[in-house]
């Protein structure tokens, strides 16, 4: 995951015997996809064997062959998939396929775990939006910063490194316009070896974002996109794109860029899972649209106060009846700190 969008990562196994004799994952920039990888792997082996693959094999001709094709030639006897291909190229003709050309196929095998690591690609092809992941960092009373703005570090170095994997395995993170302000980051991957860096996407209506910062200057080695708004003035987006930023001009709705709109253009752009490290009225406006699938909090043992900075900002909840919520999915200590990871029932219908 996060290594080769626009692509789902697909895994594939191939067992002959009892013995696996090939495996493959799509490979970072989305090629060459599993199925192909592990057949080489397998060679001749492969002829009689049993292919256990994530998600549907393609069945379409694009960069590279269709993989319902090479599993076919391959003489593999059986394929074992959990589900169909959501995209319109696909949806069930790669199963066809194979079933066309005598290859016994079973479906429906763990279709739950695969949904959850397929959502990102699904609801980008059904609803044209990545995935959100929404990351908080707060002291137990719920503040991200004290009332001056220091913040560095509320987690510890364990928690830290495990964002650090959390960036990894998805296409882009995100931060507003704040968050880049205040805290000049790099919003890389670090500690975690050789990995294709996410996309960083800022979240800025008029760009007011330093360009004598960390994000300007690497622009051109790891991608910079900033979202904003028509208003932005001319000058500074051109500033922006001679550093080798992209742009992404989105609808601006109550003085601030429109979550639904923002989503829209990341995922027109094939991102399929996109990582949100705030700041608080980013996160607030996509609770309030209902556009957070997963949230991931660390909790430490500090308490801040009232005159803190809170990790959300105001989303006008009246009633509990009218604030999003979550189902819990995990719950265990990272170093000093606590993870907590929830998840919104049916994300990847949605």
């Amino acid at each position: 995951m996060g290594q080769c969008w626009p692509n789902p990562a697909v895994g594939c196994v191939i067992v002959k015997d009892g013995r696996v004799v090939g495996r493959g994952a799509t490979a970072p920039g989305g090629r060459p996809h599993a199925e192909p990888q592990a057949l080489a792997q397998a060679g001749e082996a492969a002829r009689g064997a049993t292919a256990y693959v994530t998600l549907e094999p393609c069945s379409h001709h694009g960069k590279t062959p269709p993989c319902a094709e090479a599993l076919v030639k391959s003489g593999v006897a059986r394929v074992v998939a959990p589900l169909a291909d959501n995209d319109a190229r696909v949806s069930g003709q790669g199963f066809a396929h194979l079933r066309k050309h005598g290859i016994e196929v079973t479906t429906g095998v763990l279709a739950e775990d695969a949904a959850r690591d397929h959502a990102g690609f699904f609801l980008r092809n059904d609803h044209g939006r990545p995935l959100v992941t929404l990351k908080l960092a707060n002291s137990f009373d719920g503040r991200i910063a004290t009332a001056t703005g220091e913040s560095q570090w509320i987690t510890g170095p364990e928690a830290r490194r495990y964002v650090h994997g959390l960036r990894a395995s998805h296409d882009a993170v995100m931060v507003g316009a704040g968050t880049a302000r205040a805290d000049d980051p790099a919003l890389t991957v670090r500690g975690w070896g050789e990995v294709q860096q996410p996309v960083r996407v800022i979240v800025s209506r008029l760009i007011d974002v330093p360009l004598m910062s960390t994000l300007a200057s690497s622009a051109r080695e790891v991608p910079v996109w900033l979202a904003h708004g028509s208003d932005a003035a001319s000058m500074t987006k051109r500033a922006w794109q001679s550093c080798g930023a992209k742009l992404l001009q989105c609808k601006v709705s109550g003085g601030r860029i429109d979550p639904h709109a923002l989503l829209s253009a990341l995922g027109k752009e094939g991102l399929t899972r996109v990582f949100c490290e705030g700041g608080g009225q980013l996160a607030a406006s996509l609770l309030a649209a209902d556009l957070v699938d997963e949230l991931v909090g660390f909790t430490a043992g500090i308490a801040v106060g009232a005159e803190g900075r809170p990790g959300i900002g105001a989303m006008g909840v009246d009633r509990l009846a009218e604030a999003p919520r979550f189902e819990l999915e995990e719950v265990r200590a990272v170093g000093g700190d606590v993870l907590h990871r929830w998840r919104r029932g049916g994300a990847a219908s949605r």
